[in-house]
């Protein structure tokens, strides 16, 4: 083999070991290449990434278009949020809408707060506003109170998606509703009654989001899990339905009206720091509707004619409203027209039927435009008249009016007691329908008051003399209050030879002032500057008892001109009258209230109502003891705005109490209605009745009044030791008059030991109080008072006369009653 073809050879050797070389290289390179695309992981998609609108809002969505679109699939509900909403303000009312046995009762509000739908990067933010604190923004103070008042973050919604055109933004809103946010849900208070631990999301879900044009309405069943559940309680937990109102408020609130505690009206209160004071400062504005003057009515308006308003109160009847009664809850409602005209308004409000769904498939009770009243089929013996206003203004956005069906059973009970004695048509068990619809007409003119702004004015009924209450000209005329916003209810007072008298009362003078006074409009002026005419409507009126606003009182009466139930300016004449329609009332309740064949139910539950109406007289009695009186006045004005009730009157409410309730009431005993409703029951009930006035009698606060009107009036003042004084010989007479002690008096004297027992031994001090004019208490320091040394006193001298009282007795009973009540008194002066 030559030389050249060698080296050909082991060239082409060469090449071939070259290429099958990098072949195999190029093999692995690629084994290699593949290994490394498989062993890297994918990638995951991001479940918060903002996805196409298609992608989030499927066909398989309903849309409910609103305020907000809503779409819903199964039990997953998406905001659809348009731009324009965003950073508005939205008002969010949490109600209870259906509820468990002996939680109360439906439309409950539990919580109001303002909320704001908030942008931030790639989070929609839900923040709770704030008006409890505020500043004028021209003020250098005011980014002061915004530093101090930042916006919590009620909830934060990950961006699913934007509109096509990119003007709304979309989030899943499902577990808002779903989760147990408080703020939105059972109210803390009410956790802590029935001991809930948590929700229990197993058992609750959302039942449906309805929208609406101004209004998002919320339903969600809850549970939580409950220790002390009020019923049901083998299930161990709480179920109810809540409803999440979301209205949206005005872009520009309402001129504000400023409160006049001189006159009554619903109001809301701020914390201004801008005012011209050196303190923080709070300032309360009325709840009213937004009623204005048409620009083409102004003219006619200032010359004093009467003007319809920019936009009508409506209110609309619900459909479920037995039809009989309709016409009734109308006319309750347009009752009113002729308070709004005294403030320059004519057909201000109005009352409709709502329409059906055949006539407007769109209208719901729901949407925040209208007002409704609803008629619930409830065993609850009531009617509320709830609003939802503006917390920036005031400005009334909605009312409703819940009528529970046996609200007529609460009529006839006391149209019955109270009126049957000169009214025939109050004599059954079942009144005519023009009665009750009268009734019905009543009380829905009282509700409406409410939901326009009015609270109850329960110093309203004393303007009227008592003996006016018996004159059919005065009667017909004024009704038997100045408002139909005290609980006046009806005339016990007229007799039976008082022919011809009004029963109830009507929209009265106050009423047609208060609307007046809150509503006629004051142009060319801030809220600020209405102070002065407003100051002069009120001086216009002050000194007529007509015009007096009284403060409604709860568990304490502090002012006994300010009661509920009662007529007159005169608790004791009034009751007088009263208790002498009752005895005639009595010896006829089973012929007006039984029917052969049926059973004495109807008898038992009269005769229940009539004591009760018996127990009400000795309230409104036993309150002007140790009373004060308490009438609203501004500075420049004068008079005091506390006096005491006059000596002589609280003495003779004493001697009224010892001779109506503590001499033993016996024509309340008759042993025929006892015979055929009870097997036993008499003698603890007259003890009871007796020892519920007791009690009153001797609170704590009621005695310390008393001192202090001594400390300040002196030989003017109603004394402590005079009115003990007068109280035991009333309750323990048998002891100067050497008569026999019945078992009902021996029952009595052993309670008056009890109570003073408690006064010495275990009675507390207690701080004063005034939560707005609702509740009211007066400071005691029961150690350091003059009270127990009184008790004391009392004591020692109520067994010294018990002693003498020993001497004379023969009644073997009676004895041992005189000898237990030493060794009790003994028990009470020494409990060791």
């Amino acid at each position: 083999m030559t030389k050249r073809l060698l080296s050909k050879v082991l060239l082409t050797v060469f090449l071939i070991i070259f290429s099958l070389n990098l072949n195999a290289q190029r093999k692995k390179k690629k084994k290699n290449s593949k290994e490394v695309t498989q062993t890297k992981p994918k990638s995951k998609p991001d479940k918060n990434a903002i996805k196409p609108y298609a992608k989030v809002v499927t066909k398989k969505h309903k849309t409910d278009e609103g305020l907000f679109k809503v779409h819903s699939k199964d039990q997953q509900f998406l905001f659809e949020i348009p731009n324009s909403l965003l950073n508005r303000e939205m008002l969010m009312v949490t109600r209870i809408a259906k509820t468990a046995n002996g939680i109360g009762f439906g439309g409950g509000k539990q919580n109001t707060q303002v909320l704001r739908w908030q942008k931030k990067q790639k989070k929609i933010l839900l923040k709770v506003v704030s008006y409890n604190v505020v500043a004028d923004t021209l003020l250098p103070v005011h980014k002061a109170v915004v530093n101090s008042n930042f916006e919590p973050i009620l909830y934060s919604f990950p961006i699913k998606a934007f509109s096509k055109d990119s003007t709304a933004t979309v989030i899943d809103v499902s577990s808002l509703f779903n989760s147990d946010v408080k703020a939105i849900g059972f109210p803390q208070n009410k956790r802590k009654q029935y001991k809930i631990s948590k929700m229990d999301k197993n058992r609750s879900y959302i039942e449906r989001i309805s929208s609406y044009p101004k209004n998002i309405e919320v339903r969600n069943v809850k549970t939580y899990i409950s220790s002390a559940a009020p019923s049901n309680r083998s299930v161990g937990a709480v179920s109810m339905e809540l409803s999440n109102s979301m209205i949206l408020l005005p872009k520009t609130p309402m001129k504000r009206r400023y409160f006049d505690q001189r006159v009554g009206w619903f109001a809301r209160s701020q914390t201004d720091y801008g005012l011209d004071a050196q303190k923080s400062k709070s300032v309360k504005y009325l709840d009213r509707w937004r009623l204005e003057v048409k620009d083409e009515d102004l003219e006619k308006f200032k010359k004093g004619e009467l003007v319809e308003p920019k936009k009508q109160i409506v209110y609309y009847i619900d459909n479920a409203t037995p039809k009989e009664w309709r016409k009734y809850i109308k006319q309750g409602i347009e009752d009113w027209q002729v308070a709004f005209e005294a403030a320059g308004f004519k057909n201000a409000i109005i009352a409709k039927d709502a329409p059906t769904k055949e006539e407007d498939p769109e209208w719901s009770p729901e949407d925040v435009r209208y007002s409704v009243v609803r008629y619930l089929a409830s065993p609850i013996p009531n009617a509320n008249g709830p609003h939802v206003s503006d917390p920036r203004s005031g400005e009334i956005l909605e009312s409703d009016i819940n009528w529970y069906h046996n609200v007529m059973s609460l009529l006839h009970n006391w149209f019955f007691i109270q009126t049957a004695a000169i009214n025939p048509d109050a004599r059954s068990n079942k009144f005519k329908e023009e009665v009750m619809g009268r009734l019905i007409r009543f009380v829905s003119s009282h509700e409406v008051g409410h939901t326009i702004g009015l609270p109850h004015n329960m110093g309203s009924s004393v303007a009227y003399p008592v003996d006016s209450l018996r004159s059919a000209s005065f009667t017909k005329k004024n009704g038997t209050a100045p408002s139909i916003m005290d609980y006046a209810r009806f005339n016990y007072v007229a007799q039976p030879e008082d022919k011809g008298v009004a029963l109830m009362p009507n929209i009265g003078p106050y009423d047609k002032y208060a609307i007046s006074w809150g509503y006629r409009p004051i142009f060319n002026t801030t809220a600020k500057e209405e102070k002065e005419t407003l100051n002069k409507w009120i001086l216009d009126k002050a000194g007529n008892p007509i015009y007096r606003f009284g403060h409604q009182q709860v568990r304490n009466v502090i002012d006994p001109s300010s009661q509920t139930e009662d007529l007159g300016d005169d608790a004791i004449k009034a009751s007088k009258y009263g208790i002498k329609n009752l005895q005639r009332i009595l010896p006829r309740l089973e012929e007006w209230t039984t029917k052969d064949g049926e059973t004495y139910d109807e008898l038992k539950t009269m005769y229940g109502q009539l004591l009760g109406q018996f127990n009400r007289y000795m309230g409104h009695v036993s309150s002007n003891i140790g009373g004060v009186y308490e009438n609203y006045k501004a500075a420049g004005q004068n008079g005091a705005v506390y006096t005491h009730v006059d000596k002589n009157h609280q003495k003779n409410a004493v001697r009224f109490v010892n001779d109506e309730l503590f001499k033993t009431p016996t024509w309340l005993l008759n042993k025929t209605i006892f015979s055929k409703t009870e097997f036993s029951g008499s003698e603890e009930r007259i003890r009871s009745l007796q020892v519920r006035t007791l009690n009153r009698i001797l609170k704590t606060g009621r005695l310390a009044r008393m001192i202090e009107n001594e400390t300040l009036n002196g030989a003017s003042a109603y004394t402590l030791l005079s009115m003990m004084t007068d109280l035991r010989k009333g309750v323990w007479s048998e002891l100067y008059n050497n008569k026999a002690i019945d078992t009902y008096r021996r029952n009595l004297q052993r309670a008056h030991l009890d109570r003073l027992n408690f006064l010495l031994n275990k009675a507390k001090s207690q701080k004063g109080s005034n939560n707005g004019g609702y509740f009211k208490q007066t400071a005691v320091n029961i150690n350091q008072s003059d009270i127990k040394p009184v008790v004391r006193g009392e004591l020692k001298r109520l067994k010294r006369d018990i002693k003498r009282g020993l001497t004379t007795t023969k009644n073997t009973l009676n004895r041992y009653h005189l000898q237990d009540a030493i060794d009790r008194i003994d028990s009470i002066l020494d409990p060791k």
